[in-house]
């Protein structure tokens, strides 16, 4: 497909998707980039002032039509009726993107069960509900692919990340098994495991405010961008790759872990160490 902003246009051509949390961050890099390419569009997000300008941004890049619902990705009943609105109304669905996610940090001693609960209960049962909603429309497709969003924090445990490790750790395992069930039918599955980029995922964190400050600075600093990850993971979707981990520099962090996993956490400790000591003032 000459000029068109993903190869999966060329791949699923019946070019119709399914994206949650698309009102912002990643999410709305995704919706830009299928609307070039004539892409039918619904977005699923929490906050309708997100949503308000979606249809006619959208339709404006060249989306074919775009539809929007509001819904929280832990309400199965509203959320999997999102999905059947959608297929009902362009006739089916070639790409699921699960992306709507949420952030907690702390110590494990200082996070209480009540955040590890918000965190699994989005993170996880939010991509499983995205997921089985999913599923019986996209293999009625020709040819479809399930994408979920986890992060680099599914291997790079580092400390004080703990629910939100674990969650996108599970993310990983769910697509694994997954790609699996999956692996005889039209329906490729992927997870992406991307490193720091400057999304809202801190606006709604919790966490305490020297974590959200160290967290908010590698997003700042990182010259990787939301729009640049969306389209190295469409492409990746488009080669039927299940493992994602972008950018390119976090691959070897991730064959390291793989491989040579006590070597991993050594590298972790000392990188925890070294940058506790730059913070200490000199005597």
């Amino acid at each position: 497909m000459t000029g068109a902003a993903t190869p999966l246009s060329a791949a699923l051509s019946g070019k119709r998707a399914f994206i949650t949390g698309g009102g912002s961050g990643l999410g709305r890099a995704f919706t830009e980039l299928l609307a070039r390419d004539g892409w039918r569009i619904a977005i699923l997000d929490r906050e309708p002032a997100r949503l308000a300008d979606a249809t006619a941004r959208l339709t404006a890049l060249g989306a074919a039509a775009v539809h929007t619902y509001s819904a929280d990705v832990t309400d199965e009943a509203a959320f999997g009726a999102a999905i059947d609105d959608f297929a009902a109304r362009v006739g089916g669905l070639e790409l699921m993107v699960n992306n709507a996610g949420v952030a907690v940090a702390g110590a494990v001693v200082d996070t209480p069960a009540a955040d590890w609960r918000w965190a699994l209960e989005i993170n996880v049962v939010g991509v499983a509900i995205g997921c089985r909603a999913a599923i019986p429309h996209l293999k009625r497709a020709e040819r479809a692919c399930l994408l979920n969003i986890a992060s680099a924090a599914a291997f790079a445990s580092a400390a004080y990340m703990s629910s939100y490790n674990a969650s996108k750790a599970a993310v990983v395992a769910l697509t694994e098994t997954l790609a699996q069930e999956l692996e005889d039918s039209n329906v490729h599955a992927a997870v992406a495991m991307p490193g720091f980029f400057p999304t809202r995922l801190l606006d709604e964190a919790r966490a305490p405010s020297a974590a959200l400050a160290a967290a908010r600075k590698l997003m700042t600093s990182s010259h990787y961008t939301a729009e640049r990850a969306a389209a190295d993971m469409l492409g990746a979707c488009a080669a039927r790759k299940l493992y994602i981990v972008l950018p390119r520099s976090y691959v070897k962090l991730w064959r390291l872990k793989r491989y040579w996993p006590a070597a991993f956490m050594r590298l972790l400790s000392r990188t925890r160490r070294d940058a506790l000591a730059k913070r200490r003032p000199a005597a």
